[in-house]
């Protein structure tokens, strides 16, 4: 099976008070087209900062990050955006929706910026697979936590992205919509063959891929596969 994505040699300092901060040191690990993995450790390990890598939405200090074919360390932030508009989707803890806009048009923005035609009935498909096309005219502070998190989901599939990140996607929420958004990421992952990645501290949801990535001091302590796997 070809790898998606390549991690080779990552990591990633910050100076803060003259003094050098390691988040990631040297982690190398592969992920397989259509796999599901899981980063887990504890607070502090450098999980965030090591998805958000790679995403494409931060620049390491040094090593490699190659997503689907593309380096992404020779792009410049445009270009990584373009890479992340046309091959990733994502997920936030904290929803990242845009306040002023609707659940239907926070949906539709993957597809605008992708200049695509039809996109409202796209979203609207999107939104009544997360079973929320009746709420598509409200506003984010109008719906539940669990109705948001299930809107960045429909945001993060509209764009049909060969691989998902989510950080935490069920952090803020209870464990029975916690379980809905489990079964709606790994439902959606199935159907579209995306490839997944999830950063999280929910061992049963971790129990859930095909295989567990750990992560200690910022170090890669265990690859792990799952009976899943």
């Amino acid at each position: 099976m070809d790898n998606i994505l390549n991690i080779s040699d990552l990591s990633k300092t910050y100076q803060s008070a003259g003094r050098t901060l390691t988040v990631l040191d040297q982690i190398n690990f592969s992920v397989a087209v259509g796999s599901t993995n899981a980063i887990v450790g504890p607070s502090g390990s450098g999980k965030t900062t090591l998805l958000g890598l790679c995403a494409g939405l931060d620049r390491s200090t040094s090593g490699t990050v190659e997503l689907n074919g593309i380096n992404l360390n020779k792009l410049t932030e445009d270009q990584r955006a373009q890479v992340r508009n046309q091959h990733v989707g994502f997920i936030f803890q904290n929803f990242q929706l845009l306040p002023t806009l609707t659940a239907l048009e926070n949906v539709m923005v993957p597809l605008e910026l992708r200049g695509e035609k039809n996109i409202k009935a796209r979203a609207l498909d999107l939104l009544d697979k997360v079973g929320l096309s009746e709420r598509s005219h409200h506003y984010p502070l109008q719906l539940s936590g669990g109705e948001q998190q299930r809107v960045s989901l429909a945001r993060a599939f509209s764009n049909a992205p060969r691989i998902l990140f989510a950080d935490e996607p069920t952090g803020n929420l209870d464990a029975e919509t916690s379980d809905k958004v489990i079964k709606l990421i790994f439902d959606l992952n199935k159907e579209a063959g995306t490839t997944l990645v999830v950063v999280t501290h929910d061992p049963e949801l971790a129990a859930k891929t095909q295989r567990i990535i750990r992560i200690k001091g910022g170090k890669l302590i265990a690859d792990e596969k799952t009976i899943n796997g």
